[in-house]
């Protein structure tokens, strides 16, 4: 039954040089009889366990640990737990079974076999990376530490950031990886072209894996070692039957329900699938249809589809506060479009929030978009909408230079009265006549909710 057992592509670690350097006498012989002694334990077959009526069974087992690499000490500190309990069973003289698996499903490995592929196809082979050059590395560090910086300053007025830098910035400097150069501390260099196929880490990474915990000594029947994935028949076998009796027995059934989706594997990726983004989950918003009153500028090419319905559709968490729209915020760097939908209405928002709503049917084919028009900020600004439901007939587009173009639409409604930091960023362009004329707003787009947006301070706090 066995997918992992067959000869690793590396010599086996039992023949390490125990001829150390001068003060490892010690460890070096210790690990010489800690050979020894493991050789003939496998050739003993001490840990191959089958069923005995006559004797008390006990099973351990351990959480399949993940083939896009080799083995990790993190691995290994929890593989102890399972270790030192099936010796202490043995030696109470039980017939103790212990299995092992690795597990290869889910989105990981594909997608970076398809990184890989990416890097070779737009890189060469081997590939020649741009920040290979060192002025090219030394010109992306500073665009990465100019970023970091604005993205601090961003963070210091938002109670939810968590810091300034994320992990792959910190790490990195640039905050890119490349899959090849992962690989090439893992496997020999001329072979890592072969990692493009995802079968290849299949076949590769778990006979290291049976080599290692050989060598740490796991005590694991690997009669009883598997894969997982169609690459196991029998291991396939056991997953179809499983979900074969649970649809028998009405316990699995067909539907839809709210998922990360991955538009490049065409496939759901569940938490644990994800090569990153572990822990985000979907996160339900209201998009506020806020029709487009004129057509200047680029947006004249839509005017003849205004009975349609041309909107500008800021996301909310916050619906019931509509009632208070005073303005909508965008971006004025920021890269909208035109997208029409199912119903032939028309939405303007980012291409980030229109690939969303293609994945949730409101677009004719699922997964594409139809943009009819590209879009910035700066084309928005100053436009007049009508806000359903609000005190003022018309609303108009004004600048946010804090908006985030990964989050909810790119466009921002605005309700002073529910938000603070929406009513800074107005009065900023009643009080501050010079920033309104950069983006060309006028007093009269803004005037109309000067005195009625004032927030009750309480004990001096908002």
């Amino acid at each position: 039954m066995s997918n992992a057992s067959s000869a690793p592509p590396t010599e086996a670690m039992s023949n390490l040089n125990v001829t150390g350097n001068k003060g490892t006498a010690k460890r070096d012989a210790l690990r010489s009889n800690e050979v020894t002694v493991q050789k003939q334990w496998e050739e003993a077959k001490v840990y191959e366990a089958d069923p005995d009526p006559n004797v008390e069974s006990f099973i351990v087992t351990f959480p399949y640990p993940y083939m896009n690499g080799v083995l990790h000490i993190g691995h290994g500190f929890s593989l102890t737990k399972a270790v030192f309990r099936a010796q202490y069973e043995r030696h109470l003289g039980k017939n103790v079974l212990f299995p092992f698996g690795f597990h290869c499903t889910g989105m990981p490995i594909q997608a970076a076999a398809n990184k890989l592929k990416m890097e070779v196809e737009k890189f060469g082979y081997p590939p020649e990376f741009p920040e290979d050059d060192p002025e090219v590395l030394a010109q992306m560090l500073r665009e990465a530490k100019a970023k970091a910086a604005a993205k601090a300053a961003k963070a210091s007025n938002d109670k939810k950031a968590k810091g300034n830098k994320t992990k792959l910035v910190a790490k990195t400097g640039t905050g890119i990886v490349r899959q090849w150069n992962i690989l090439k501390k893992m496997v020999p260099e001329e072979i890592i072209h072969e990692f493009v196929d995802a079968n290849k880490w299949l076949d590769y990474f778990p006979p290291i894996g049976v080599d290692h915990l050989k060598t740490f000594g796991a005590g694991i029947d690997w009669r009883r070692s598997f894969i997982t994935t169609p690459a196991n028949p029998y291991y396939d076998a056991f997953i179809r039957w499983q979900f074969n009796t649970l649809r028998k027995k009405g316990k699995v059934l067909f539907g839809k329900r709210n998922n990360i989706f991955s538009l490049l594997d065409g496939q759901v990726c569940a938490d644990h699938d994800r090569s990153e983004g572990e822990g985000v989950g979907p996160q339900e918003y209201v998009l506020i249809k806020l029709r487009v009153k004129e057509f200047p500028g680029k947006l004249a090419v839509l005017e003849e589809k205004k009975d349609k319905g041309i909107y500008l559709a800021p996301a909310t968490l916050r619906p019931e506060t509509m009632y208070g729209q005073t303005n909508c915020f965008v971006l004025p760097e920021g890269n909208y479009g035109a997208y029409e939908m199912a119903n032939g209405e028309i939405f303007i928002i980012s291409k980030r929030a229109a690939l969303n709503l293609a994945c949730q049917d409101y677009t004719k084919e699922f997964g594409k978009v139809n943009c009819l028009l590209e879009l910035t900020g700066y084309d928005l600004l100053g436009l007049p909408l009508s806000a359903p439901n609000a005190t003022y007939e018309t609303v108009y587009t004004l600048p946010l230079l804090t908006i985030s173009m990964g989050k909810g639409t790119g466009v921002v409604t605005s309700v002073p009265s529910d938000a603070p930091d929406d009513y800074v960023s107005l009065k900023a362009l009643q009080d501050k006549p010079e920033f309104r004329e950069k983006y060309g707003i006028t007093a009269e787009m803004v005037e109309p909710f000067e005195g009625k947006c004032n927030l009750v301070l309480l004990d001096g706090k908002a």
